[in-house]
């Protein structure tokens, strides 16, 4: 059961974090800062992919070094 719980703990901060980044672009596109054609080139959306691989890594990573702290 602690397992599950931890699990949860490093799924839900994944989630958050996804969450907060997409929230502050949809913002930005309804405050017209960005336009929305910008997407739909190749490049930007391959780096808007690997940008959220990367947030996502990192998200687990910290998680990951969170609970085993929490053990200790």
């Amino acid at each position: 059961m602690q397992k599950l719980v931890k699990l949860c703990i490093a799924i839900g901060g994944f989630l958050i974090v996804t969450g907060l980044i997409l929230t502050g672009t949809v913002f930005l596109i309804l405050s017209n800062i960005i336009d929305v054609t910008v997407f739909t080139d190749q490049i930007t959306m391959a780096l808007l992919t690997l940008m959220f691989l990367a947030v996502a890594a990192a998200d687990i990573i910290v998680a990951a070094i969170l609970l085993l702290k929490r053990r200790k």
